[in-house]
């Protein structure tokens, strides 16, 4: 039973116990359930007080039964607040930490609520694609009025309980012992009556056509690929416009269907992905970790300078090296630049501005970053020039230090080898802006220590990043896939596309930015230093040589003015580039290729199928872990649409076997060698299965 019972004087405590957040599982439902029935039938009893054991109320469904029968076993939560309503003794929420979904709907359906300062207030069903289900929708406005609450349901943004004190969600604000203020508010109203209830409010809002009209058109600009949203005006419409009764219908009506959504699936897919990236197959949760009190960060550019605050974010020490003062100077000076810019827009305060600061210094030396607990070099991509960097570090740093390589395609095992202590050698590819993007890929070498690969991954979420272990091999996870959606985007151009068409059609499947416009912004120049490299490596390299000869013009994006987009000065804004076009056209006829019409649906499906497949390469050598990691790569390092979920469940939601038909007709084509399915798409998709 996941639920306590005690009786304290007159007063029934039922206290939910289920940790950590006291989720409302099966057996959590029963508890309450059950305790309300003795408390009622307890002629001894005067009133109870449902409150939550340890460090929160309830955090709402319990996640662990997420997509199983016993979410929606009897009782239910909405049979539950039904029986805490219909109650013949008063019923008193406790509240404290952590009132969130459906623990918050709980304790609307109580008669009265009493809450600690600092509670957490939400309900954040939107954020899995979904609304409140038991409730809420209904009983939020009449409790703190429809602004507040559609702006609550809306956003599922948490809101700290004394915001709502004097409104009708808390009757009391408790200072000091929460429940023996409960128990005493408790006595204090036992023999009140009527009992009263939040659904009997009266909502009244004066020009509500104009209101809903008004909030309909923010929330569809905002939430654009999203259903739920608008959902969830709708319902809170339903809640000033229509009986309790019938707004508890249209309600539970929307959560029902939204649960069938594709974006609401995509969403509970991200959610559950995310928390199974954090663990490893063969390093327990409670492995031995390496203490991480002090940083060092080798390269003071844009890439260094970023990883250099997210340590100091966390309150970590950071010594940032260079080899040059001027090249120091101007690194630290735009780690300055951007504190700075957060503290103007207000998301800094001044105190913590200048503790950020303060927690970063510049050398020019390594001896004075010895004793750092980890370093992270940050230098250019260029196997020698690690090389350098990681035996001075091999002969300056303590014993036990983690040393980390922030490389996105070099191998991992060859830069260990560069030391004698290879255990303690770690790729940790950020992504630019380090200081923004979520995405962490943790490389794990063949000799990386077990410890220091549960170390780097506890590191990355003190420092609010997103830890995927990825294997070693060239590009590990999200670069290596980004290859072959690079190349299908380079022969569409030879084929008969230009680029704003490609970019469009990938804008419109749900990227923020297609293709050219991301090489634009990251820099040309990048690309074409590796596929150079390719070349020299493996001379049978074949890609579209339009981007070369873009480099070769000097167009390497936005920091020239020019790449495969005109830009003007002072402008981002992206002007298709007659001399680009001229030159793809004209390429094309230097190869002999008739250029022919390509449809929106061809572009999509080349350049996400491409990901896709060499995805279940690298899920079959164990480069990845799971599929699911390969769609928490793309989405928070790559800009996959959220409401797609990611490569491997969008491909899902297609079908595999539809994925495979797909590449066999584009096996036909010109470039047909690159459309081989990868065993493990062919061997899934002939089963009917799914990667995920």
């Amino acid at each position: 039973m996941s639920a306590d019972y005690e009786v304290r004087g007159g007063i029934a405590i039922i206290t939910m116990n289920n940790p950590p957040v006291n989720g409302l599982g099966h057996a959590t439902r029963s508890g309450i359930f059950d305790g309300l029935k003795k408390a009622l039938a307890d002629g001894a009893v005067k009133a109870v007080v449902i409150t939550g054991a340890g460090k929160a109320f309830s955090g709402g469904a319990d996640i662990k039964e997420f997509n199983t029968p016993k979410s929606f076993a009897e009782p239910n939560l909405l049979t539950v607040i039904e029986a805490v309503e219909a109650a013949d003794k008063p019923v008193i929420a406790a509240v404290h930490s952590v009132a969130m979904g459906g623990g918050l709907e709980l304790a609307l359906g109580c008669h009265y609520r009493v809450a600690a300062p600092g509670a957490q207030i939400a309900l954040p069903e939107v954020k899995l694609g979904l609304l409140p289900g038991a409730g809420g929708t209904q009983r939020l406005p009449r409790a703190v009025g429809v602004e507040t609450a559609l702006n609550m349901i809306v956003t599922g943004n948490p809101t700290p309980s004394e915001k709502f004190a004097g409104t009708g969600l808390f009757d009391r604000m408790i200072e000091g012992d929460l429940m023996a203020g409960a128990v005493a508010f408790a006595e204090e109203i036992a023999d009140r009556r009527p009992l009263p209830k939040v659904r009997d409010i009266e909502i009244n809002l004066p020009n509500r056509e104009t209101f809903f009209k008004v909030a309909r058109d923010t929330v569809a600009a905002a939430a654009k690929n999203f259903p739920a949203p608008l959902n969830c005006v709708d319902c809170v419409e339903a809640a000033v416009t229509m009986s309790f009764e019938e707004g508890l219908k249209v309600e539970r009506e929307s959560f029902l269907m939204l649960m069938q959504t594709t974006e609401s699936k995509a969403l509970r897919h991200y959610f559950f992905s995310e928390r199974a990236a954090a663990k490893i197959p063969d390093v327990s949760e409670d492995a031995a970790k390496r203490p991480i009190r002090t940083a060092a960060v080798i390269g003071a550019g844009t890439m260094g300078g970023g990883i250099a605050m997210n340590f100091a974010n966390a309150g970590i020490p950071v010594a940032v090296v260079e080899m040059n003062q001027e090249v120091l100077d101007k690194g630290l000076a735009t780690v300055r630049r951007n504190y700075e810019s957060s503290l103007k827009k207000g998301r800094l305060t001044q105190e913590k501005f200048e503790q950020r600061l303060g927690l970063i210094k510049g050398t020019l030396s390594y001896a004075d970053v010895k004793d750092a607990d980890i370093v992270i070099e940050a230098v250019f991509e260029d196997m020698s020039v690690k090389e350098a960097v990681f035996r001075k570090l091999d002969e300056v740093m303590k014993p036990g230090a983690i040393l980390a390589s922030n490389t996105s395609t070099l191998d991992v095992n060859r830069i260990a080898g560069f030391t004698g202590r290879p255990q303690d050698v770690i790729g940790t590819h950020f992504f630019s802006p380090a200081n923004i993007m979520k995405l962490l890929e943790v490389v794990r070498g063949e000799k990386t220590g077990k410890d220091v690969l549960a170390t780097t991954m506890a590191l990355a979420k003190k420092i609010k990043k997103i830890g995927v272990v990825s294997g070693v091999c060239d590009g590990f996870i999200g670069n290596r896939m980004l290859e072959q959606y690079s190349r299908q985007a380079g022969f569409l151009l030879e084929e008969g596309c230009l680029p704003e068409q490609i970019d469009k059609a990938m804008e419109e499947f749900g990227f923020a930015m297609g293709p050219f416009r991301v090489g634009d912004l990251a820099g040309n120049d990048v690309g074409w230093y590796i596929r150079k490299r390719r070349y020299a490596e493996r001379p049978d390299t074949i890609f579209s040589k339009t981007a070369d000869l873009l480099c070769e013009a000097g167009r390497f994006g936005q920091k020239t003015g020019a790449g495969w987009y005109d830009y003007k000065p002072g402008e981002r804004k992206a002007y298709p580039s007659e001399w680009v076009n001229a030159m793809i056209v004209n390429h094309s006829k230097e190869l002999g290729i008739g250029r022919r019409e390509i449809g929106d649906r061809e572009i999509v499906e080349r350049l996400v199928y491409a990901l896709v497949n060499e995805a279940a390469y690298l899920l079959a050598e164990g480069i990845a872990q799971r599929a699911s990691d390969v769609d928490i790569v793309y989405i928070t390092g790559y800009g996959f649409p959220l409401h797609r979920g990611g490569p491997m469940f969008y491909a899902d939601t297609v079908g595999l076997s539809t994925v495979v038909a797909a590449m066999e007709k584009y096996a036909k084509g010109r470039y047909g060698q690159f459309w081989k399915p990868a065993p493990l798409l062919a061997k899934l998709a002939a089963e009917g299965k799914t990667f995920n």
